[in-house]
């Protein structure tokens, strides 16, 4: 019962969500509360929702104060000078914008955390996009891409997988090394392709970034952020690039959590260039709807794996879904599962996953003569890694699309296909150089 009502419920979100028949905080609130009901839990939902938001809320409340303070950067004309360096590397041409995007990411990344990842590089490239006219979604998708594929020894689900099955960090990430680069170089292949396909929707075709800026609207970038020139604070520029710097290495390094760097640099900023009581609140209100509307999202995506934990429905499918291996396919166990385990990403949140089904799968693998590092590799080519961004189990979703101005379902249709193409390719990778062989 548990495990129909799980499959039921998870496969109704998704069709709600990328359907767009009815927005994401409805679909996550209401659904899994139907499917508590239909269980007889209903009685146990509140303390499941209470449970669920305690673990969203430093996530929910550092989106609202992030939204506030690159707001505020935005307003004051910080970002105005990156953006202008940007064209000068990359001019305006979308297949070098891309290519830069997707390296961006990349490098921001590499301190393990997505969220510092998104919130550094979409808030910076949007202007840019907006300005060409690009598609805001391609945006959202290089980055998730450069993102998900580059996982690394102290990320998350690698650190996951190593303490779920007693394994060696270095175990496990040092054989994937050559399958990651060639996840890299699809990655900017794929960046590149969409790029390309950018220049052609805006009739760029193959001119060089010279040729493109007197096709493209000279629009003043400043009015490509949206700024006003009475918010703008050209005198303030050095301090408060001190303070972005300082915020973003804060959070880098996780000296302090990331809720309480944005609540204190979005209150320095605010008092640091609008002193009057007046502005400060009129600069609170300016961005205040995109930050309320993500983080109710936010909330109910909290409520929603609350509801799917405590009533047992994730532990369930983890169960269920190991019994379903073929006899005759034991052996081929890491294969089957890098296949798959994208899509997982979908169904299952990373602690769920890693913790609930990873030693489960491992111990069936083990009967077929499987080495348990060869199913935590198969699991770190898909699951929580390039399916991250696109998963309505983890914050960094929302975060993608609420940053990009896009709808929740429009990231997921664009980039899924996109991300579960980098995990085949990594997959068919690793079997070619033989990291799940004997």
């Amino acid at each position: 019962m548990l495990v129909v009502v799980a499959m039921a419920t998870l496969l109704l979100l998704l069709a709600a969500i990328l359907s767009n028949r009815v927005s994401p905080l409805v679909a996550l609130i209401l659904i899994p509360c139907l499917a508590a009901l239909v269980l007889g839990q209903g009685g146990l939902i509140p303390a499941q929702v209470i449970a669920g938001i305690g673990q969203i809320a430093p996530i929910a409340g550092m989106f609202v104060f992030a939204i506030l303070f690159f707001g505020i950067m935005t307003d004051v004309g910080l970002l105005a000078p990156l953006v202008r360096g940007i064209l000068a590397l990359v001019g305006k041409r979308p297949s070098r914008i891309t290519l830069g995007t997707a390296a961006l990411a990349l490098l921001i990344h590499l301190d393990g955390s997505g969220v510092v990842c998104f919130l550094v590089t979409i808030p910076a490239l949007r202007p840019l996009y907006d300005e060409l006219g690009m598609d805001r979604r391609v945006l959202a998708c290089t980055a998730s891409m450069a993102a998900g594929v580059n996982f690394l020894p102290w990320t998350g689900p690698t650190v996951r997988a190593a303490a779920s099955l007693k394994l060696s960090v270095s175990d496990i990430f040092a054989p994937l090394v050559w399958v990651q680069l060639v996840g890299l170089a699809f990655v900017f292949a794929a960046s590149w392709y969409l790029g390309m396909r950018e220049e052609r929707r805006l009739g760029l075709g193959a001119q060089s970034a010279a040729d493109a800026r007197d096709v493209v609207p000279a629009s003043d970038v400043l009015a490509a952020h949206g700024g006003d020139p009475a918010n703008l604070r050209p005198r303030m520029f050095l301090a408060n690039l001190a303070l972005t710097l300082a915020v973003v290495a804060l959070m880098v390094t996780g000296v302090a959590e990331p809720v309480v760097v944005f609540m204190v640099g979005t209150a320095i900023a605010l008092a640091m260039n609008y002193p009057a009581p007046a502005k400060q609140r009129e600069r609170i209100e300016a961005h205040a709807p995109a930050a309320m509307l993500m983080v109710g999202v936010l909330l109910a995506a909290g409520a929603f794996t609350g509801i799917l934990n405590g009533s047992g429905m994730i532990k369930a499918l983890a169960g269920a879904s190991v019994s379903l291996v073929p006899e005759g396919l034991g052996a081929h166990i890491p294969v089957i599962l890098a296949t798959i385990a994208m899509p997982l990403s979908l169904v299952f949140d990373p602690d769920s996953f890693y913790f609930g089904v990873l030693p489960v799968v491992a111990e069936v693998a083990g009967h077929y003569g499987v080495a348990p590092v060869k199913v935590a590799q198969a699991a770190l080519l898909g699951q929580m890694t390039t399916g991250f961004p696109v998963s309505p189990l983890t914050p960094a979703t929302f975060l993608v699309a609420g940053l990009s101005g896009i709808e929740l379902g429009a990231h997921q249709r664009f980039s899924i296909p996109w991300l579960f193409a980098a995990s085949l390719v990594m997959t068919v990778a690793a079997v070619v150089l033989g990291v799940f062989g004997a």
